[in-house]
């Protein structure tokens, strides 16, 4: 069986690069695109609600937010992000990951719309059923993590298998994008056909009652990509490396992989034998902590770290640039106004530096690997979150306020260009098969508790210590990425099977 195996896996990682690796890429991308839409257009709308449903009569400003209900709009796709990265990931490795990839589209299709559809017209029935919709989806997106860099990586062959991952992730940075672009859309043609004026001139009539729609179709145009991609993940075969290490079906193995990519395996009948002893260690066992014990504390702790500053940069970047004056004050624009001006903001950040990033690394991260562009990209992140904050009543002047744009959205560069996609590819790669999807699934997860550090922690931290000294910390927070980084293995050019150690355990066997 181990030679059989091999044999399959031999091919595959020296496949050539054809149309069905492409057809993969955009079948796991579009999930991933629909992740970051999901994730990143409720930052879009959290004005615009607090003008529907928390504006009081005869109040100087528009109505926001409360903290609390800010905080668990934001934040609550991420705790349900968070378990379904847990759970899913565990699952793919149980079941399958093709049986398991079906589910977490669905919940996303059904969540997005049903988000759109949060019942009621009064703010605590409409936040509550916004909130418990948004977890589901969280759940959903959750999922997709694990399966989409697992599916890929085993897919994938040794040359480029680095590039086809931060691909599939690289699709984010499109869906950020059509969440400004949507926006920008939405609110146009609502602006159009009901114009208002400014909330200073007439409170009453600045937000008009279609405004309610907007904010509702921009939420549900998440679920169209999903369903799209739909019917090709259920045409999609199981993955060889999990039909073949897991599952222990050789055959299988080579007829699905002679299928789709078209290399020459003879389907032999192979003779399953019993797993090696020794060799089928589980994750809480002394054997894996031995193994892949500081792979994994590598892994979690630099996508939690990073997450923090990315997310907390993200959500509230429209916060920091009301702060400098670079989108107008909210009393000097009616409610559509205001969406089309955050929307236009995120569009030009997500075009100018989002985009490029991930396509830098997608270019690259086969040329100079991965330690050393995730290490590049914690560097530069610290670098400029502390030029951002050390003079930053400078950066706050009228005269500047282009110079603090163009150094905020670099750190989105770095991030991009660094370990936004380095701590989504490696995981991937070194850790066993049987364990893969389990292990992306908790360094995921990682990254979500720090994703909730940033979005609960950056909003009562902007408002208690103020702007500049939430900078300071997420400068540190990027240099003890850095730091942490050292713990990463580079998988540049190596097979999976050499990474996690199964040669070994095959030649055992």
């Amino acid at each position: 069986m181990a030679k059989e195996q091999l044999q399959v896996l031999n091919a595959l990682d020296g496949a050539k690069t054809q149309w069905y690796h492409f057809t993969a890429i955009i079948i796991a991308g579009m999930g991933f695109f629909t992740d970051a839409y999901d994730l990143f257009c409720i930052s879009l709308v959290t004005k615009l609600l607090g003008r529907l449903y928390y504006t009081e009569p005869g109040s100087p400003t528009p109505g926001t937010l409360p903290s609390n209900v800010s905080a668990a709009v934001n934040g609550v796709a991420f705790c349900g992000t968070l378990a379904g990265q847990i759970f899913f990931g565990w699952l793919g490795d149980k079941m399958g990951r093709k049986r398991v990839y079906g589910m977490t589209l669905m919940l996303m299709v059904l969540c997005s719309i049903a988000s759109g559809l949060s019942f009621g017209k009064e703010a605590n029935g409409v936040m509550a059923t916004l909130c418990f919709f948004r977890f589901w989806l969280g759940f959903g997106i959750g999922g997709d993590y694990p399966l989409s860099a697992t599916i890929m990586s085993e897919y994938a062959n040794k040359k480029t298998r680095g590039a086809f991952i931060a691909a599939v992730f690289a699709m984010q940075g499109f869906g950020i994008l059509a969440g400004g672009m949507v926006a920008i859309v939405v609110s146009s043609v609502f602006k159009a056909r009901y114009p208002a004026p400014a909330y200073e001139d007439n409170p009453g009539l600045s937000t008009i009652p279609q405004a309610d729609f907007v904010w509702r179709m921009i939420l549900m145009f998440g679920a169209l990509p999903a369903a799209l991609t739909y019917y090709w993940r259920m045409k999609m075969p199981e993955t060889a490396r999990y039909t073949a290490l897991v599952a222990k079906n050789a055959k299988q193995a080579a007829a699905d992989m002679s299928k789709v990519l078209q290399v020459d395996l003879e389907a032999e009948p192979e003779k399953v034998q019993p797993k090696a002893q020794g060799n089928d260690f589980g994750l809480f066992s002394r054997q894996f902590v031995r193994r892949h014990g500081l792979h994994l504390l590598g892994t979690t702790s630099t996508w939690f770290l990073l997450d923090i500053a990315f997310y907390s940069q993200n959500l509230f970047q429209k916060d920091v640039f009301t702060a400098i004056g670079w989108i107008p004050k909210a009393k000097t624009m009616n409610a559509i106004e205001e969406l089309y001006r955050i929307g236009r903001a995120q569009t030009l950040i997500a075009l100018c530096s989002t985009v490029p990033g991930y396509w830098f690394t997608v270019a690259l991260i086969d040329k100079i690997g991965r330690f050393a562009i995730q290490l590049m990209g914690f560097f530069f992140m610290t670098v400029f979150m502390f030029a951002l904050a050390i003079p930053y009543h400078h950066w706050t002047l009228p005269d500047n306020r282009l110079g603090f744009v163009i150094m905020y959205s670099l750190t989105f560069f770095f991030a991009n260009f660094g370990p936004n996609a380095t701590t989504f590819v490696v995981p991937a790669e070194i850790f066993p098969a049987r364990l893969r999807s389990t292990c992306h699934g908790i360094s995921a997860a990682a990254g979500k508790a720090g994703a909730m550090v940033g979005a609960f922690g950056f909003l009562y931290a902007a408002n208690g210590i103020g702007v500049r000294k939430v900078l300071i910390i997420l400068g540190v927070i990027n240099f003890l990425g850095m730091v942490f980084t050292f713990l990463v293995p580079e998988s540049k050019g190596r097979s999976l099977e050499e990474m996690s150690g199964e040669n070994e355990e095959e030649n055992a066997a």
